[in-house]
C-alpha cells in the first residue's frame, strides 16, 4: 500500500492548493516525501490527480473556459451569478467559491475599476502639444507658475465596493474603466494651489 492511500483530508487540500498554483506533479510529490511512482509513473495531468486525491473535480477544462468567457463579457458579474449561469448550463451544481478559484488561476482578480474622465481624442493632440512646448523649460520658469485643482466631494453615500473582473496588466483598459461619478447631489467642492516654493 503506497503512502498516498494514508493521506489525510488537510494533507490532501495542501496538496491541491499547490498544484491549482502551477505547481508540477513531481515537486509536490517531492515536497511532501511522497514516492513518485505513488502518484503515477508518468506526470498525470492535474485533473486525473485530483480524481485520484478527493474525487472528480466539480468543473472541467471546459467549464474554466466558459466561466473565464463570462467573466470577460460582463465584468460587473459576481462569482456567484456566474456559478449560477455555469449551474444553469451544465445542470451541475458549482460553487461561487469554485468560480472565484477557476479565476484566479485563469488570471482575472476582482478588483476595483479605475476610476477617471476618458480622454477624448480631441483634447490628447492639444495635451500633447502643450507637452512639447513645455519640454525644456528650466526651473526658474517653472516656478512661476501656480498649479491649482480642484475636487468634489458628495455627501451622498458611495462605498465603491463594486469589483470588475480584469487581468494583471490591464487596468487602463477601457472595459476596466469606469468614469468618475458626476456628483449631482449636495457635495462640498475644494480648491488648492501649489508652486514649487509652497
Amino acid at each position: 500500500m503506497t503512502r498516498r492511500n494514508h493521506l489525510d483530508d488537510f494533507t490532501r487540500r495542501r496538496m491541491i492548493g499547490k498544484l491549482e498554483e502551477g505547481r508540477t506533479v513531481t515537486s509536490v510529490a517531492a515536497e511532501f516525501g511522497i514516492n513518485n511512482r505513488a502518484l503515477g509513473k508518468r506526470s498525470k495531468p492535474l485533473v486525473q490527480l485530483l480524481e485520484r486525491l478527493v474525487g472528480p473535480r466539480t468543473t472541467i477544462t471546459g467549464d474554466v473556459r466558459y466561466i473565464i468567457l463570462q467573466a470577460k463579457r460582463g465584468r460587473r458579474q459576481s462569482a456567484s451569478v456566474i456559478a449560477q449561469q455555469l449551474s444553469t448550463a451544465t445542470r451541475r451544481q458549482v460553487s461561487q467559491f469554485t468560480v472565484a478559484r477557476r479565476l484566479h488561476k485563469g488570471r482575472p482578480f476582482a478588483r476595483r475599476p479605475e476610476r477617471c474622465l476618458p480622454v477624448k481624442v480631441d483634447h490628447q493632440r492639444p495635451r500633447l502639444q502643450w507637452c512639447r512646448e513645455h519640454k525644456n523649460w528650466t526651473t526658474d520658469y517653472w516656478s512661476r507658475v501656480l498649479f491649482t485643482d480642484e475636487s468634489r466631494f458628495s455627501t451622498r453615500s458611495d462605498s465603491q465596493r463594486v469589483l470588475i473582473w480584469r487581468e494583471i496588466g490591464t487596468r487602463f483598459y477601457t472595459s476596466n474603466i469606469k468614469e468618475r461619478h458626476h456628483y449631482d447631489g449636495p457635495g462640498v467642492l475644494v480648491w488648492g494651489g501649489i508652486t514649487l516654493n509652497g
